[in-house]
């Protein structure tokens, strides 16, 4: 019992040292903590009004004003789509107004205008931008940086992003990928990796629109 009541009691001395402890450092750094409490909470409310009066009402603005442009898009008039038509904003004018509170998609919509319209390294600039996780625009973005560069006659990059896109997805898009990068190396002088490209599009994807006429492919390079 008295070994007992000796660690009860040495218990209760460091509980009342620890506790003397924690009063003692209240009183050095109460006044600290006190200012750094309410700067935390100062910033947490301007965070919170910033994102519910500004930046939310921002994105549905930004979103709003893509619905027109969508549906020039839609209309392949790329031109109206992208400069807008003097009421409604084209994409080019939401990237410069909202950036990306329109969503990821307006690089990805702008891109593909400016690429339509010949304007080859604006079309790679918007693209470049496009972050969108979804695999198939991903891809569809990477090949159309590759047509951008094929109109800029580097085909060296141009075959680069057509094998990244390819590499991207694992469906029937890729063949249409793999076919433009075979084209693309037969222009560089390798007929060697085009012709890999080409049995690739054979081997995976036979069923593919590419699948059906490839073989004219691989025939023309092994013929020569």
């Amino acid at each position: 019992m008295a070994k007992e009541k000796e660690i009860k009691n040495e218990n209760a001395e460091v509980v009342a040292e620890a506790v003397s402890k924690t009063e003692l450092f209240f009183k050095e750094h109460g006044k600290k903590l006190v200012i750094a409490l309410a700067v935390v909470v100062v910033v947490a409310a301007g965070i919170f009004c910033w994102y519910k009066f500004a930046y939310q009402p921002a994105v549905a603005e930004a979103q709003g004003q893509m619905v027109a442009a969508e549906q020039y898009f839609g209309n392949a008039d790329y031109e109206t789509a992208l400069n807008g038509d003097g009421n409604a904003l084209g994409f080019a004018q939401i990237i410069d107004e909202y950036g990306s509170k329109a969503g990821k998609s307006v690089y990805f919509y702008a891109g593909i205008c400016e690429l339509q319209l010949g304007n080859y390294e604006s079309a790679v600039k918007y693209l470049n931008s496009y972050k969108g996780k979804d695999a198939i625009l991903a891809a569809r973005a990477l090949s159309c940086i590759g047509d951008a560069y094929v109109g800029l006659e580097d085909y060296k990059k141009a075959l680069g992003y057509f094998e990244k896109a390819a590499a991207k997805v694992d469906n029937m898009f890729a063949a249409g990928y793999l076919l433009k990068a075979g084209l693309v190396a037969e222009k560089l002088g390798d007929d060697a990796k085009a012709l890999s490209f080409y049995k690739t599009i054979k081997d995976k994807y036979p069923q593919s629109m590419e699948g059906y006429d490839i073989d004219k492919y691989i025939g023309r390079i092994e013929n020569k």
